[in-house]
């Protein structure tokens, strides 16, 4: 494989130099600032052999790097080796940005090349800002993959499908009205909807063109009086396009959006300069006023109604009941019959897929056992799984989607004996989830002001972790959605009720094991007092915590009521659903400590 990458970044430093520039830089996603992608767009993959879900490349004439987070360290070292390309480290102190990289290898009067519709209008900005000063020039080319990537996949053709208002909770013109207030606000007259779960929830549609994300390829501009969806013709069968259109929605084909918004003028347009790719920006800059903003979508997207978060809760009993199905399998199979990690992804997807309304898994399953726990985003694939043996502790953090919602859970249980060591950290872990849990506060905090709470047991005795500790769950869509997140970096969006969040803090010793314990919890209305109006949270999950693993002695008398109470309502939840031979295992999970 890395003779193969070799022979790629080759090909593209031949259309480089055929086209004149100097670098290429690789943004790693799509039109649509995609997480997970169609294959069409899988090009960092493509040219560096990583198949994490984030980062980004670049190539010059002599050198090539990525960039990439902490969850994907250990993973992109590992996958690079031979490659020739660098692996560089971002979201840590120190970090050198691609745009500062770049400045320090080329010379004044060189250019770099981008694929503008793969470029967020903020980070084409940044990329300017820090080049300019340097006398190196931004240029924009054609997508350079189309030239060296043979076979290249299409955009998919899958048909998309309406989600019923019943789950949905909201009717199509009901969003509608709803984002037009918010614009109004603004002045603006219309939004530009350009990421793809965005346009599945303003249109109560899903569709399979994503691997884990049950959305479709198109564009949207939505305003009080114009609804304009852009998808290609076929992903519509003619009964939805009828009563698309029957709603007011108009249909274009996906390939005119660009043409579109050139011929738009006159008009006050609101757009996400973080979303929005810069090819749609620059369309419609000459003839337009532009507001810029987070997403008026994303954030009614991300405050869930009461609809969603009812579907929300039977999802999470789903979940746990495939669960705790899957614990009784991992206790009766370890150490009595050979498995490996691999296998144990598997069979979390299998113990989902009997329960009525799933849809498929969230994201890959992520199985670490032992030392491979520390890899934090690890993905192993069918050739390589590993021996799991009734020793030491497993971390498995999966998820599904369901009709009724989007589940994303991670536990840490014992196989066998563990360190006492192991035991205080898995302790301090758990007590940064309750802490967090257990959070009062003001409306409009945001989430770097709650972040702190789920790691202080952990800072206390010198240890951190480098990921960030909640981001938002789409209802029966993407398993990552913001636009708020609870992290140290600061984000500008405030937590709000109907957010749908992750809580998973986390500890991990490299080369020995891996923490981590996550619930998934919902932000709702707390107290009105004297001094303001204050929000809390509500745990969804339900899946019993493996108390074997707690050092008690670091617990006070509020953790163990929560965690006691925690367990106490698992039970009540998912014993009824549960065939009478998990019942037993489930009290033994749930005691009291």
């Amino acid at each position: 494989m890395k003779d193969i990458i070799q022979q790629r970044i080759a090909a593209l430093r031949a259309e480089m130099s055929r086209i004149g520039i100097d670098a290429w830089y690789i943004s790693g996603t799509d039109p649509h600032s995609s997480e997970y992608l169609p294959q069409r767009w899988e090009t960092r993959e493509f040219i560096s052999g990583f198949t994490g879900s984030y980062g980004l490349v670049v190539v010059t004439k002599e050198k090539a790097a990525l960039w990439t987070d902490s969850r994907y360290f250990l993973q992109a070292a590992d996958e690079l080796k031979g490659s020739g390309i660098e692996m560089m480290k971002l979201r840590v102190p120190d970090a050198v940005s691609p745009q500062v990289w770049l400045t320090q290898n080329l010379k004044a009067g060189s250019n770099v090349g981008i694929d503008a519709k793969t470029v967020t209008v903020a980070e084409f900005r940044n990329l300017q800002r820090t080049l300019v000063k340097q006398n190196i020039e931004l240029v924009e080319t054609p997508d350079l993959f189309d030239a060296i990537w043979e076979d290249r996949p299409a955009i998919p053709t899958d048909k998309a499908f309406e989600l019923d208002v019943q789950y949905a909770g909201l009717s199509r013109k009901e969003k509608q009205q709803a984002v037009a207030v918010e614009l109004a606000k603004t002045g603006a007259d219309l939004q530009v909807v350009s990421m793809l779960d965005e346009l599945a929830w303003l249109y109560n549609l899903r569709g399979s063109d994503v691997p884990y994300n049950p959305v479709f390829t198109g564009f949207g501009i939505i305003g009080a009086t114009e609804s304009t969806l852009f998808v290609d013709a076929g992903k519509i069968d003619p009964a939805l396009k009828s009563k698309l259109e029957t709603e007011g929605v108009q249909l274009k084909a996906y390939t005119e959006f660009y043409t579109y918004l050139s011929e738009i003028s006159g008009k006050k347009i609101f757009i996400d300069s973080g979303s929005l790719n810069y090819s749609a920006c620059s369309a419609l800059i000459e003839q337009n006023e532009i507001v810029e903003g987070t997403s008026k979508v994303a954030i009614l997207k991300g405050q869930k109604n009461s609809i969603e978060i009812e579907g929300f809760r039977k999802a999470m009993v789903k979940d746990g009941v495939a669960l705790v199905e899957f614990l009784y399998w991992l206790k009766e199979t370890i150490g009595k019959k050979p498995v490996s990690d691999y296998e144990i992804g598997a069979k979390l997807a299998e113990f989902r897929s009997k329960q009525a309304g799933f849809k498929g898994e969230s994201f890959p399953p992520i199985v670490g056992y032992k030392s491979r726990g520390a890899i934090v985003h690890l993905h192993i694939g069918a050739n390589d799984g590993l021996p799991v043996e009734a020793d030491g502790a497993l971390l498995f953090d999966s998820g599904g989607q369901y009709i009724d919602g989007t589940t994303d859970i991670t536990r840490t249980v014992a196989l066998g004996a563990v360190s006492d060591q192991f035991k205080t950290d898995f302790t301090l872990v758990l007590k940064g989830m309750i802490g967090l849990t257990m959070a009062k506060f003001p409306y409009g905090t945001k989430g770097c002001h709650l972040d702190i709470l789920a790691r202080q047991a952990l800072w206390e005795n010198g240890m951190n972790y480098g990921h960030g500790t909640g981001h938002g769950v789409g209802h029966f869509l993407n398993v990552h959605e913001g636009p708020m997140a609870i992290r140290q970096e600061y984000n500008e969006n405030p937590i709000l009720p109907g957010n749908v969040m992750s809580n998973e803090p986390a500890f991990y010793r490299e080369g020995l094991y891996g923490i981590r314990s996550e619930n998934m919890m919902v932000c709702v209305e707390g107290e009105v007092t004297d001094y303001g109006r204050f929000l809390k949270f509500e745990t969804l999950t339900l899946c019993p915590i493996d108390t074997s693993l707690i050092n008690l002695a670091l617990l006070n008398e509020r953790e163990k009521n929560w965690l006691n109470k925690y367990h106490k309502q698992v039970n009540t939840a998912l014993k009824p659903l549960l065939d009478i031979q998990y019942h037993d295992f489930l009290d033994k999970l749930t005691e009291e400590i």
